[in-house]
Formats: C-alpha cells, sequence, structure tokens
C-alpha cells in the first residue's frame, strides 16, 4: 500500500469517491447513488463506474460506511467495543468481488449489552480523525441517526443512537403534524423556542400532537412547523444524552456546519462547551490514518 489510493464514503443515500496522489486529494466524485439508491444497478457497477475515471491508475481502494452493511455490498462484522480507532487499519475487510481492483472495506463498531445495543458504520472512519485532530472525551455525529460517543483517547469506550432526523423527517411527511402544510421557511426564533421546550421537558412523546394543534389553532405559524418540530426533537434528544454523558466537560461536533450549528445552540442552551470539526475532514484524516496503518 502506498500513499495514492481511492477512498470512497458510501452511506445510505450518498457515495463520495476522493482520489489520493502521494497523500493529496487531487480529485473528487459526489453521487447520490447510496447502497438505498442504486436504481437496478448493482454496488459492484456503482464501484466500477465511480472510479472508472482513476481505474488506469492501478490503485487500492478503501470503502467505509453503510456500504458494509447487511444491505450494501458486502455484510462485514462490526467490531466490538471497547475498541481503539487506531486498530481499525488491521481489521479491514477485503472485497474480493471487486478484483482486480484491490478493495477492503472499514468494519463498523457495535455495542452489545442488556443496557444499550448500538451499531455504526462510517463513523467510526470519521472518530478515527476526529480523535486526534480534535480530541474530546464526547463526539456528537449529527445525522439522520445522530451518534453520541464515549471515548478515552482513540478507544472508543461507549456509544448511542438517536433517531432525530429520521423522526423529523417522518412526522413532517406521513404524520398528521405535516398534513395540510405549506412550504416550510427558516425561522430561527421558532427553533430556539421549540429548542427551549425540548430541552426544558425532554420526554416529548406526550406532546407531539400539540405541534400539529399549535397551527391548527393559528398559535404557530403554519410556514415554520419544520422548525419548530425540529428543535422540540433536537432539543429532547441533547437533555437526554446528556443525562448519559453529561458528567463529560468537552463536545466536539462533527458533521457539516448548518447541521453542526443547530446542535452548538443547544449545546450552548445546556451550558456544555463544544468544538466543531467538519465531518468531510475528519473522514479524510481518519481514511489517511488506516492508510498508514496498513502500511506499517
Amino acid at each position: 500500500m502506498t500513499a495514492s489510493y481511492i477512498a470512497l464514503d458510501w452511506g445510505s443515500t450518498n457515495l463520495r469517491a476522493f482520489l489520493y496522489q502521494q497523500g493529496e486529494c487531487t480529485a473528487e466524485v459526489r453521487s447520490e447513488r447510496g447502497i438505498t439508491r442504486l436504481e437496478g444497478t448493482t454496488p459492484q457497477q456503482v464501484f466500477n463506474d465511480v472510479i472508472a475515471p482513476w481505474q488506469s491508475l492501478n490503485l487500492p481502494v478503501i470503502m467505509a460506511g453503510m456500504i458494509g452493511s447487511n444491505a450494501g455490498w458486502v455484510d462485514v462484522p462490526y467490531l466490538a467495543a471497547p475498541f481503539s480507532l487506531d486498530a481499525l487499519g488491521q481489521h479491514l475487510y477485503p472485497v474480493h468481488a471487486a478484483l482486480p481492483v484491490k478493495a477492503w472495506i472499514v468494519p463498523g463498531i457495535s455495542v452489545s449489552r442488556d443496557d444499550n445495543c448500538n451499531v455504526m458504520r462510517g463513523e467510526e472512519t470519521q472518530l478515527l480523525g476526529a480523535v486526534h485532530d480534535s480530541p474530546a472525551s464526547v463526539y456528537l455525529m449529527p445525522g439522520t441517526h445522530s451518534k453520541w460517543v464515549e471515548t478515552d483517547g482513540s478507544q472508543v469506550l461507549d456509544f448511542r443512537t438517536a433517531m432525530t432526523g429520521e423522526l423529523h423527517y417522518l412526522l413532517m411527511n406521513h404524520s398528521l403534524i405535516g398534513k395540510g402544510l405549506p412550504a416550510q421557511q427558516p425561522a430561527a426564533d421558532v427553533f430556539l423556542q421549540g429548542l427551549s421546550k425540548g430541552f426544558s421537558q425532554p420526554d416529548i412523546t406526550g406532546r407531539l400532537f400539540e405541534v400539529r394543534a399549535a397551527h391548527v389553532l393559528n398559535r404557530l405559524d403554519k410556514s415554520a412547523v419544520s422548525d419548530w418540530l425540529s428543535g422540540l426533537l433536537i432539543g429532547s434528544e441533547v437533555a437526554q444524552m446528556l443525562r448519559l454523558f453529561g458528567h463529560h466537560h468537552s463536545v466536539t461536533l462533527i458533521g457539516n456546519p448548518q447541521l453542526t450549528e443547530r446542535y452548538a445552540q443547544a449545546l450552548r442552551l445546556a451550558g456544555v462547551s463544544w468544538q466543531a470539526f467538519d465531518g468531510d475532514q475528519a473522514f479524510q484524516s481518519g481514511i489517511r490514518r488506516i492508510v498508514n496503518a496498513m502500511d506499517n
């Protein structure tokens, strides 16, 4: 393995490919053909299409994300936490179907206890970059399924998942809350109000219907329901997760700035110190460390 390689961040809805030459990222391809959007093609066909412009370079390929799940190309076994992220490079799973291209998948990490069953795929690669470049005792990775990860140095001790992003989508698009609403508009003040409500009263199951009632009774602007619900759900998530991880004093937020800023507002409300680390930067830093570990 050399410092020239191809890295694929292959998730459920998106695929990002990066070409590295002598350790530097020289090209990038973005696609919407995540594993749930293959549009009748196979993972192998998508793989071949994506790396085709670079295939003449005869480079090894490292993949991370849901491509290693039971819904992806190869079902790669999880590594059990506690687990040292620095050891990821010694546990890569070869993809023989990719031959003659030499390709590997980074395995995910699992927790399996009576009090917590959890899995992650893709986040472990970002975490490897973050623990070295933006160290903290807790990492918060917002998204469709937000991850809260407790670490000790490079060791993943425990983690939890909050389905906040998916809940927001389902409630807005497939429940009474979103029925009959006009196009939604940004409403920062409304988001903050929902955030405060969700944080102060995190057991929101019995209050979700009030979101619908509020706009039906004209107590809530119909174009701001999405931001109110977003605030309510994020506030609830942060309050609940801080009960588990709040004894730590620092949090690193990993992700795209637009989403991490929403969670940063919740952490400010909670009085928790935080720092942000770009998700793409975390992934690329993690991949570099995995490749270096393979060399060694």
